[in-house]
């Protein structure tokens, strides 16, 4: 009898969010203050960072964890039973009494635009007490989604942990005051020094680096020791680098194709990284995450659509989405 392949253990570090969509035609320019706006539905659904991964993950055949923490309220029972129905193991998530979990109040219009009402509720108690070590150690992969400011404190852990001899391949996605605090600062250093895979968009790259150009974020990144940066830029698509060639994919969808970009970043951040475990060429990692994000915008919630790892094979194959490799950037 042939042995069953071994599925490949990810832990998603960071965020879980319940989110709550209102839908409106409305363009945002025409929204005044204190007129009522009428929308088309209410839609529930899961979100947050490190939920989002870990159900991409999942749905694309790895054996994956979601590592944060949850409040034992309304919010915090329907993502747990969402995990649940998603088969994510949740064994390092914490549960926390008498506080909310976190939130969102999503309202989106017409060409995937929105604005986010959010709280980060239990979200900001990720830290020391909270972070299971010994599980992290038997994990292949680590994907450290954006943190509150007050989580920050287990960036230590994580850096012990994936500097170790054989310790896990490291995704990171860092947002807020990590971009603030610079990619040369001491903390943050420690991360990249570490890091497979860096995920930011064109703007944070630029904060997070303090260069002047894409070509220069990219170099001082890998001068950190990123493994590969990757800079996604909306509709002008996502650079890459890998310390030798510089790549350009562009994008599949056009703007009458966009409901909600609520989720893209996670989305393209599972598909990239799901393709790395898989060994896949740089080229073919920037598709799948292209795909995966391409799918999660043509509809409401982060999560919808989500592609497993049979559909995710099934388009590489179909669908046509050329890289360009470079020497450098223009």
């Amino acid at each position: 009898m042939t042995e069953p392949t071994k599925k490949h253990r990810v832990l998603s570090i960071g965020g879980a969010t319940f989110d709550l969509f209102a839908r409106t035609v409305m363009p945002f320019t025409h929204i005044d203050a204190g007129s009522k706006v009428p929308i088309d539905n209410v839609i529930e659904a899961c979100g947050g960072g490190a939920a989002n991964t870990s159900v991409g993950m999942k749905r694309l055949g790895c054996d994956a964890f979601f590592c944060g923490v949850i409040g034992s309220d309304q919010w915090g029972d329907k993502l747990l039973r969402n995990f649940d129905i998603e088969e994510v193991n949740t064994s390092a998530a914490t549960i926390v009494e008498g506080e909310t979990t976190s939130f969102s109040i999503i309202i989106a219009v017409a060409g995937g635009d929105r604005i986010i009402f959010t709280t980060p509720g239990t979200n900001r108690h990720l830290q020391d007490a909270t972070f299971d070590r010994e599980l992290a150690k038997t994990m292949d992969w680590m994907y450290l989604n954006r943190l509150h400011e007050k989580s920050f404190i287990i960036q230590d852990d994580i850096a012990a942990l994936v500097s170790a001899k054989d310790g896990p391949k490291f995704t990171w996605n860092p947002g807020g005051r990590q971009i603030e605090d610079g990619a040369e600062s001491l903390a943050n250093r420690s991360l990249l020094a570490h890091t497979t895979l860096l995920l930011v968009n064109r703007e944070e790259a630029l904060a997070f680096s303090q260069q002047e150009t894409l070509e220069n974020a990219h170099r001082l990144f890998h001068s950190l020791g990123v493994g590969i940066s990757c800079i996604t830029d909306g509709s002008n698509g996502t650079t890459a680098f890998d310390g030798t060639q510089f790549y350009r994919c562009g994008t599949l969808s056009t703007a009458s194709a966009i409901v909600d970009t609520t989720g893209a970043g996670d989305a393209f951040g599972s598909g990239m990284t799901w393709a790395l475990l898989h060994g896949k060429d740089l080229p073919n990692c920037l598709r799948a995450g292209t795909i995966n994000a391409t799918s999660v915008i043509g509809a409401i919630g982060a999560e919808t659509e989500l592609l497993t790892d049979t559909e995710m094979d099934r388009r590489l194959t179909s669908v046509p989405l050329p890289v360009e490799v470079l020497s450098a950037l223009p």
